[in-house]
């Protein structure tokens, strides 16, 4: 899993890592059982304090998205996703807001972005249709 970080967005850090986790869960691109990378490496990684990756970890245990097995890492819950349908219409709508946004920007007319997107997605479920057999 790699993660992304904006440092000028206002938002902590640490937000922006279990946004991400859950995201990733949510999308199902984080499987469950899958391990998240462990603290350390991912600090020095992201070039970030070690506390902001344990807290976000805890906050996400909290939340019940991943569980720590000691000694061995942190994990995706085997339990599926944590969220109901309108917790990941909601994680999703501030994507499609921005794509939004830009088609404006690009003079994109909605009949064709929502084409396009239905496209995506259908490739999407094709590509992960044939990966699953």
């Amino acid at each position: 899993m790699q993660f992304q970080l904006n440092f000028k967005s206002g938002k902590p850090v640490y937000l922006q890592l279990v946004d991400q986790v859950k995201a990733a869960a949510a999308s199902g691109a984080l499987r469950a059982g899958e391990p998240l990378p462990s603290i350390r490496p991912l600090a020095e990684q992201l070039r970030v304090n070690r506390n902001t990756i344990a807290k976000a970890y805890a906050e996400l245990e909290s939340q019940h998205v991943i569980e720590t097995v000691a000694g061995k890492g942190c994990f995706l819950r085997e339990t599926g996703t944590p969220f109901k349908k309108d917790a990941r219409l909601k994680l999703l709508s501030s994507e499609i807001d921005d794509a939004v946004v830009q088609a404006h920007h690009l003079q994109v007319a909605k009949t064709d972005f929502l084409q396009l997107a239905e496209d995506r997605f259908d490739r999407f479920q094709l590509k992960r249709t044939r990966a699953g057999n």
